[in-house]
């Protein structure tokens, strides 16, 4: 299963990664998007696959009685989630003001603009 979302993981950079080359805007925020969902699926892979029980001692219980999942990969992805749905938010209003300002969407096109 690791070998399965390692090859995922490297499509989902990949393909981030291609798209953030791009001339077009709209590709890079989609680029953007891949990357973190790579990212995401990385820290979830790293966290170890394994099935436990919730990691909460019973009142009176001195250890588990099965092996615990480890919270902090859960935690360290909706972190994750949470940042790239802001930069992504961002990304997009910087986006829709520059072309509103520009009228265009092409990379190139912008570096005309400076003055």
């Amino acid at each position: 299963m690791e070998v399965l979302l390692a090859i995922v993981i490297g499509v989902l950079y990949g393909g981030g990664l291609y798209l953030m080359m791009r001339r077009n805007l709209i590709q890079l925020i989609i680029g953007l998007g891949l990357l973190s969902h790579g990212a995401n699926l990385l820290i979830f892979t790293a966290g170890g696959l394994r099935k436990g029980g919730a990691p909460i001692l019973a009142e009176g219980e001195k250890a588990f009685a099965a092996l615990p999942s480890d919270p902090l990969p859960q935690a360290l992805i909706l972190t994750a989630i949470v940042i790239s749905f802001a930069v992504t938010a961002f990304a997009l209003v910087l986006f829709l003001r520059t072309y509103e300002v520009v009228g265009t969407d092409d990379v190139d096109e912008l570096k005309e603009t400076d003055t």
